[in-house]
């Protein structure tokens, strides 16, 4: 073994933990790979059919795509500006540590049960469809459509944006403030000369990342949409294979969508944006308070404005669900399975997903220590920085593409849960390492000289070592990897059947069927086990999907 003083030998590594790190990835390319084959194997078959996909219906789609996302950006990031400011301006006020922990509750909840309780609320039978009907001049005729879309994407991400302002604003220097209090600076002066920098500097990459989060949204849209004029590409792709089976037109859309993926992708590289950006709390510095009065009662409305805004869907959520015949629900042999399949590919899914983000970050760990004098190798930055890539392609494509290439072998949907398990195991593959990776180097550092002079390896050193260090982030990774999966409808959606049904699956029945109690019922249900395994894993806010 390598250790700090011993470089590894020339030409190809045979250390173990290298082995297995380009085991998780060859894993990773042969699931990304086989999707890209699907497509490009029915491209090939019907080449003429795709290029004729591209037609008006396929352009409207695509400015529908990019016309949300931006609505949606601009709604969600120009009110988290002055949210965040308003949060910021008072570090110290009763239930601000609460509010803030409530805005990172909708990063936890899965797309799927945000959207019910958004219909809850502002549905045509929802709890405000009666003011919003006198408000409407007539019978209120629900939010179904771009409207819907644009409420359920604000509710996500004006909290991430209000917390990733609210970072970058504490980062001021609290000397800056005292400063600014000795000079009698007010709260134009103060916003112009201390505020606004540190926001503009952050401004275009928050609004790449949500705008990113916006065009690549499947369930919201699915659930929302409303039919042909607000359908997105992600839901066109899932009509093309499981309504019309026109899997030529389906590959004309994955295309378009990994174009638009590709570039919102570029966009946030180029403006700086961290996609896995840190979501927890920052302490706010100690500093004077410089808010007047008049400016202290605007903080205040508009604090309570995004409180309301952001608490009354889960509020829906959770009335609806009381509201659901629960006995009935909880002796329903369907939910029983559905549960139980769920937790076993979610369990699965995150094993996997943890076993191939330790793999690799235990070899860049090797290959790292190797190469330490020079710049980083290809090999260690595909460890590294390369493993988020997989976020580029939504699940969806992926989904899609195996769908393609697996429908001629006859056995499509009994692939089902093989299909769930893997993809969702690498998408949770970066956020995997985002929490393996710090603890993993810095034991490393630690221990690699006395363990190397102990002659202590293999699992003498796990046990001993690399155990006590890292459980508590695999076990956080884990728990992180398993939420994920659980909430997910994007694979399930193209795969699920009678046979192979998960929560989501299920609940998206019951909707389909017009058994809304039902679906409030198993969305509360859903709901709870995801934030449970969430707050296990002590969320750092993501890209949700």
């Amino acid at each position: 073994m390598a250790v700090r003083d011993e470089p590894l030998r020339r030409g190809f590594p045979i250390e173990p933990r290298v082995g297995a790190g380009l085991a998780a990835l060859a894993a990773i390319a042969v699931l990304i790979g086989g999707a890209f084959a699907g497509m490009i194997g029915e491209a090939a078959r019907d080449w003429s059919g795709a290029v004729s996909a591209f037609d008006g219906y396929m352009m409207r789609v695509a400015r529908f795509t990019l016309w949300q996302a931006a609505l949606s950006t601009l709604l969600s990031v120009v009110p988290a500006l002055f949210v965040a400011r308003a949060l910021a301006r008072h570090p110290r006020f009763f239930g601000r540590a609460a509010i803030l922990r409530l805005f990172g509750v909708p990063l936890a909840l899965p797309a799927l049960v945000a959207a019910l309780g958004v219909l809850a609320l502002y549905g045509r039978a929802g709890y405000f469809a009666e003011p919003l009907g006198w408000l409407h001049g007539g019978r209120w005729p629900g939010i179904y459509g771009l409207s819907g879309i644009l409420v359920a994407h604000v509710f996500f991400n004006l909290p991430l944006a209000t917390r990733l302002f609210l970072h970058a604003l504490e980062t001021i220097p609290a000397d800056q403030w005292r400063l600014a209090a000795q000079l009698g600076m007010n709260g134009r002066a103060t916003f112009r000369l201390l505020e606004w920098p540190v926001l503009r500097a952050s401004l275009s990459g928050v609004a790449a990342l949500v705008f990113m989060l916006c065009i690549t949204s499947f369930t919201i849209v699915l659930l929302l949409g409303g039919g042909p004029r607000a359908t997105t590409l992600e839901v066109a792709i899932y009509q093309a294979l499981r309504f019309d089976f026109d899997p030529a037109r389906a590959i004309a859309l994955i295309g378009l969508q990994l174009a638009l993926v590709t570039a919102a992708i570029f966009l946030i590289t180029r403006l700086g944006a961290d996609a896995a950006a840190d979501r927890g709390l920052p302490v706010a510095p100690a500093r004077p308070a410089l808010a007047g009065p008049l400016e202290r009662v605007l903080n205040a409305v508009l604090i309570l404005a995004a409180l309301a805004f952001v608490a009354g869907p889960m509020a829906a959520i959770v009335t609806a669900g009381l509201e659901a015949d629960l006995a009935r629900l909880a002796a329903d042999p369907a939910v029983h399975a559905a549960t139980a399949t769920s937790l076993v590919l979610a369990v699965l899914a995150a094993i996997l997903s943890v076993s191939l983000a330790y793999a690799m970050v235990s070899a860049r760990g090797v290959l790292a220590q190797a190469g330490r004098r020079g710049r980083p190798s290809l090999l260690e930055r595909a460890m590294g920085e390369w493993a988020a890539f997989v976020l580029v392609i939504p699940p969806i494509v992926i989904g899609a593409g195996w769908f393609v290439l697996l429908r001629q072998t006859g056995q499509l949907f009994a692939l089902a849960p093989v299909m769930v398990v893997t993809v969702n195991a690498v998408m949770a593959v970066p956020f995997a390492i985002r929490a393996i990776r710090p603890a993993h180097d810095a034991a490393a550092a630690r221990h690699d000289r006395l363990a190397a002079s102990l002659g202590m390896s293999g699992m003498s050193r796990w046990r001993l070592v690399d155990w006590p260090v890292l459980r508590r982030p695999l076990l956080t990774a884990l728990a992180f990897a398993m939420a994920l999966s659980l909430g997910d409808l994007g694979v399930i959606a193209l795969f699920g059947s009678d046979a192979v049904q998960t929560l989501p699956y299920l609940l998206l029945q019951r909707m389909g069927a017009y058994r809304t109690a039902d679906a409030a019922g198993l969305a509360l249900f859903l709901g709870i086990l995801c934030l449970l395994l969430m707050s296990l894993a002590d969320t750092r806010p993501t890209a949700r999907r």
